[in-house]
């Protein structure tokens, strides 16, 4: 059995722990799938470099509202799938070879699962190999879940691991699922040239995690570009390769070239038998952390979508490795993770921003709130874009004046968001943010600062 200081599995925001400062160790790193993990190859960076795509084309065809004559040609899905995958492809097998031209790493190409404490068995192309380390680290991610009906009909549908490399545009794509995945994808795709029917079991689009007012926006939009079928389950697949039925449960027969499921994500806690280890995980699967992303194993930390550490986010999963990569290295004077404001952004159209809570959270924690909107056709930059759906929205504490949630919808709302986000985190006050700093006229984050100053004249 081959032994090593320390053992990462999964080459995603796990592979980012292991720098220089690791080369006095005998470090194994562990993977069943390219490198760079969901983000590079099937996530965040391809699915935003589509939907850049997609913006460029919605910009093209909507180019009339500004005077301009600009007739969209084409949109050659082929040469967007080329520039976009052959970039991150080869980005994949560098990064994997430069982990092979390291002295101090050995790179496991498999599959693996755990066979004890800190024992792994790793099947790859050419037999098994046991790994065993002092020390490990399980970041080996999640993979989209799946409904029984679906997955048990014996016919082909796409998830978000794979829709993205699919060779063509499909005429007709039926979409199960209302979140950020399903948003962002339906975008790219309709875009592109398909017919979009999205299912979803609640009532809006980004119903779970939006605020509500950004969330039915949200649906309004989507509504006069796809067809929505709220409060549906899918009960059945039927059909052939390309020529589908999705059968929902009342009744209604959707056809379709093609299914994207996008209901959610689970943790590979399972294929990794983490069990065996005596890792514990929480009644979903995922495993349990604490602050200091330290499992309840001695010597085993965990991060990124398979921990019930913080929301699934990239660019939580990175931080959580700054602190990892500083805890393993320092254990005499651990850091903690903190989750206290954390921004997301849904790249869809319109785009969204956020942070904080949502008002449906304010209410249910019973906090004593105002409220502060500016709307993009308010401001001169919101003129300029002929922007009549964007609005900045914050929700600010009455006693203390403190931003406790922030959320934008329309164009550059991920970046809109941000100062926003810095003020949560820093402590600074809606009074000081909107008075404070000087905002740039006629640019775009006027929106911000006059939502903020919406909300202090409601505080009198």
């Amino acid at each position: 059995m081959a032994h090593h200081d320390l053992a990462v599995i999964g080459t995603g925001s796990g592979n980012a722990v292991v720098d220089d400062r690791f080369a006095h160790l005998d470090v194994a790193i562990v993977s069943e799938g390219p490198f760079g993990g969901t983000c590079l190859n099937a996530g965040c960076i391809p699915s935003k470099m589509l939907s850049v795509t997609a913006d460029v084309a919605d910009a093209v065809r909507d180019s009339e509202r500004h005077n301009v004559t600009a007739p969209l040609q084409d949109l050659s899905w082929p040469q967007v799938q080329e520039r976009v995958f052959g970039r991150l492809d080869a980005h994949a097998v560098e990064s994997e070879q430069g982990r092979r031209d390291t002295s101090w790493v050995t790179v496991y190409r498999g599959r693996a699962r755990f066979t004890g404490d800190r024992e792994l068995l790793v099947t790859t192309e050419s037999g098994e190999e046991r790994v065993s380390a002092d020390r490990f680290l399980v970041a080996g991610g999640g993979r989209p879940v799946v409904p029984p009906p679906i997955e048990d009909s014996g016919l082909p549908y796409e998830t978000s691991d794979t829709v993205m490399r699919m060779p063509s545009v499909p005429g007709r794509l039926v979409v199960v699922g209302g979140g950020y995945i399903a948003a962002e994808l339906a975008h790219v795709f309709h875009t592109a040239g398909a017919g979009i029917t999205v299912v979803e079991k609640s009532g809006r689009l980004l119903s779970g995690a939006q605020d509500e007012e950004v969330s039915q926006a949200y649906t309004d939009h989507a509504r006069t570009r796809w067809d929505l079928r709220f409060g549906r389950e899918v009960t059945g697949l039927e059909g052939a390769p390309g020529d589908l039925t999705v059968v929902l449960d009342d009744g209604t027969r959707l056809p379709a070239d093609t299914l994207l499921v996008a209901v959610g994500r689970r943790p590979n806690t399972d294929s990794l038998h983490v069990d065996e280890a005596g890792i514990a995980c929480d009644d979903k699967g995922f495993i349990k952390v604490d602050t200091q992303l330290r499992t309840s194993v001695d010597g085993v930390w965990a991060l990124g979508d398979i921990t019930d550490g913080g929301p699934p986010l990239k660019h939580v999963a990175n931080r959580q490795a700054e602190v990892v990569a500083h805890n393993l290295l320092h254990p005499d004077r651990p850091r903690e993770m903190s989750y206290e404001v954390v921004p997301s952004a849904v790249f869809a159209h319109p785009q969204i921003g956020q942070a904080g809570v949502t008002e449906q959270d304010a209410r249910e924690q019973r906090l004593d709130y105002v409220v502060g909107r500016c709307a993009y056709e308010d401001v001169a930059y919101g003129w300029a874009l002929e922007d009549t759906q964007g609005f900045c929205k914050v929700l600010v504490d009455r006693d203390t004046g403190l931003i406790l949630g922030a959320h934008v919808l329309g164009p550059q709302a991920a970046t809109l968001v941000q100062p926003l986000n810095l003020a949560m985190f820093h402590g600074i006050s809606a009074h000081d943010l909107a008075e404070g700093p000087l905002w740039i006229h006629p640019a775009l984050t006027e929106v911000v600062e006059n939502a903020l100053r919406d909300a202090l004249d409601r505080l009198g």
